[in-house]
């Protein structure tokens, strides 16, 4: 691709072959039996526990030597096992008994815990070749009058989307499609591909010589991933619509009663947005569902849809349109659609026909183009600090900086519905008055919002909407928001558990720096899976490295983590020594609220082996990095609010699974394949089940009561 322009793909035959197969996808190897670490066994009194971390590898066959050397270990001042200090503002749910001074004032009680400071492993020092980003031109100076598009179309994109030139993907794919051609498009995240195939779709319907009516269907089909997708697919249609008031747009996507949907599906729908599953559900329960007038397939998020999650219903949708529709135009479309995975493996027997002066160079498949304005940072960060550490930059970002939005992903619905409730309850409990200087209103700042594939969609929806709108704000999420969703005004993006594959680390930090605006990313690495920032580097993808002690000397500016001892001192002298105890202030709040119950700390081991099990599921290319046995699990449970490393991790989830473990490894394959699918069909539900079978996500999700036990 050149440097200035997106891809396009021209096909010369469509998809209605009679040999249409899909290739067996790569499975991604997760086994995880009773052979891995679950922790390191306790030595007896005196001796001094050394973790290997980054220089312990996963098991004996695999000798690949880490690029990245270690760097000296730096001197640092152990903080005291025992810190007499209590957050102000922050949940602690123990009452510890206040000890009166002869000068009347109160102390502060005696709180115990471990050292965030002891026995981490060295942080590695970064060395990787710098490399040249692929970098796309957003904009061009063409207008879209020069397309000869309907007047009412081109005032229509000017007054209501607010849009008067095109992008550069925008300009190569539109007089493409309006000549009826098929087409791959790959452009980067944010540079206005749903306009790219919406616009041609109703400006080739609108012009249709026999008036469209209702109630002949679907004219045209787009697919998507995920519901949130759809629904904004399905709002940009729309605006295009409003001159055109016999074309009826509907979208179809789950969450709610399948009735409710065959009646529209009855009324009639001539562009159809739909989510894989839940098509295919009406494909096999609704009578009067047909394509016959099919001129359109358009598959948004391509690579994703064409992945393991969704195979078997892309083949029952590719059917039901084969046998009733003889010709189609076919629009793929993505910021990671790869050419030549898409043609040999997903379209056998198609030839694709290049534009040479449309396409990236093939000598670099696998590099995709970042937004110009995209700042992209990586931090070393032990295990035991994680937690401490994505605290301290969210309240670094929102509590001290005016208007800043950030979205921030985990691996796992679990893990979501953990932090956000952790958060809730520590970080916004009693907010008291910020140190000199702040702003008063800094703690109103803080307002959280999750979004992951287990929740009802009325919740979703209203989370999607009301996070779209606000102008500040953190939202935990999965993958589940990872494609295609166009939020305004994100100014971070934080990968708290590293993606699966650069497409998917491409796909994330998509969610900010949008249509030519800044943004800046933050990938939060351990010290061991430090070579991951080379991964990223052979795809053209660039870093630079934030220090782990400067995220978390914002603590700085909050009296709310002062210990005890510098209650005196001034903030601006405060050292590094301080900074550490802070820390250690901001860690005892989130152990005190998991352990004030056994219900807690009960959820919070669900949620460590959630964090397990989504580890386990990296592709093979990456295991050298991310492999369960180089985890040190006392050390990971600490970021889960876990004093201790949990005994029998395994045991909670029953016999059941103790006795698959002792099944043939052929069996743990098969396994292994069918837990990936499932995360897969998860976190881009089609919502099939929704109102049927699932439960209210309090149950769902065992959250703990918010309110401290009384003893």
């Amino acid at each position: 691709m050149a440097a200035d322009e997106g891809l396009l793909l021209n096909i010369s035959e469509d998809w209605t072959s009679p040999g249409f197969h899909y290739s067996e996808h790569k499975k991604f190897s997760r086994s995880f039996g009773d052979k891995e670490r679950r922790g390191t066994p306790k030595q007896a009194k005196g001796t001094k526990r050394k973790f290997q971390g980054a220089s312990e590898g996963p098991p004996a066959k695999q000798k690949n030597e880490i690029s990245l050397p270690h760097a000296k270990k730096t001197n640092v001042k152990e903080v005291e096992r025992t810190v007499k200090a209590k957050p102000e503002g922050l949940i602690s749910p123990k009452k510890h008994p206040a000890v009166h001074t002869n000068e009347g004032q109160v102390e502060r009680p005696f709180i115990k815990t471990s050292s965030l400071f002891k026995n981490n492993p060295e942080i590695p020092e970064i060395h990787r070749a710098m490399v040249k980003q692929v970098r796309e031109k957003v904009f061009t100076s063409d207008s879209f009058h020069d397309l000869g598009l309907h007047p009412h179309l081109v005032s229509t994109i000017s007054t209501v989307l607010k849009m008067s030139s095109m992008t550069s993907v925008q300009k190569q794919s539109i007089p493409s499609l309006l000549e009826g051609r098929d087409a791959l498009v790959r452009s980067q995240t944010g540079s206005g591909k749903t306009l790219a195939y919406c616009i041609p779709v109703v400006q080739s319907l609108q012009a249709m010589k026999s008036r469209i009516q209702r109630s002949d269907g679907p004219y045209a089909l787009v697919l998507v991933p995920t519901r949130e997708l759809a629904l904004q697919s399905f709002d940009t249609i729309q605006k295009l619509l409003k001159p055109f008031t016999w074309i009826v747009p509907g979208v179809l996507m789950g969450g709610e009663k399948r009735k409710s949907e065959k009646a529209r599906l009855r009324k009639g729908i001539n562009i159809l947005i739909s989510t894989p599953g839940r098509l295919v559900d009406h494909i096999k329960s609704t009578k009067n569902i047909h394509f016959s007038r099919i001129q359109w397939l358009i598959i948004d998020e391509a690579d994703r849809i064409l992945d393991l999650g969704f195979e078997k219903d892309i083949t029952v949708i590719l059917n039901a349109i084969n046998s009733e529709c003889e010709k189609r135009q076919n629009v793929l479309l993505s910021a990671t659609l790869t050419e030549d995975e898409t043609c040999d493996q997903h379209i056998r027997g198609c030839r694709a026909t290049r534009e040479v002066g449309h396409l990236q160079a093939s000598s670099e498949p696998d590099s995709f183009a970042v937004p110009e304005k995209l700042q992209q940072h990586v931090t070393l960060v032990p295990s035991k600090l994680k937690l401490v550490t994505l605290a301290a930059f969210i309240l670094g970002r929102c509590e001290f900086e005016k208007n800043q939005k950030l979205i921030v992903f985990f691996s796992s619905c679990e893990l979501v519905e953990f932090y956000y409730h952790l958060f809730l309850q520590t970080l916004l409990s009693n907010s008291t008055a910020p140190a000199s200087g702040q702003s008063p209103s800094a703690s109103s700042r803080l307002k959280f919002l999750r979004l992951h594939g287990n929740m009802e969609q009325e919740e979703r929806t209203a989370v999607f909407q009301e996070f779209s709108q606000s102008k500040s704000g953190i939202l935990l999420c999965t993958d589940v928001a990872a494609r295609g969703l166009d939020l305004p005004q994100v100014t971070w993006i934080v990968q708290y558990n590293a993606p699966s594959s650069p497409a998917e680390y491409i796909h994330r930090i998509g969610r900010t720096a949008r249509i030519g605006c800044h943004g800046s990313s933050l990938l939060i690495l351990a010290p061991s899976e430090a070579e991951y920032v080379n991964s990223l580097a052979s795809h053209k993808i660039n870093v630079c490295e934030i220090k782990m002690e400067d995220i978390l000397s914002v603590l700085a500016m909050d009296d709310r983590f002062k210990a005890r001892r510098w209650e005196n001192k001034k903030s601006r002298s405060v050292g590094p020594q301080e900074i550490r105890e802070r820390a250690t202030v901001l860690q005892t709040a989130f152990e005190d609220y998991v352990h004030a119950s056994a219900e807690r700390v009960s959820w919070a081991k669900k949620a460590l082996q959630s964090f397990i099990r989504a580890y386990a599921t990296y592709p093979k290319d990456l295991k050298h990095i991310f492999h369960v046995r180089s985890l040190h699990l006392g050390h990971v449970a600490k970021s889960f609010g876990l004093r201790d490393a949990p005994q029998n991790l395994s045991a909670s989830s029953g016999s059941k699974r103790k006795s698959k473990l002792k099944r043939p490894d052929l069996h743990k394959k098969t396994q292994s394949k069918h837990r990936l699918a499932e995360i897969l069909r998860s976190e881009y539900s089609s919502g099939m089940e929704a109102g049927d079978t699932k439960v209210k996500k309090q149950n769902k999700h065992g959250k703990p009561s918010n309110h401290t036990p009384q003893s």
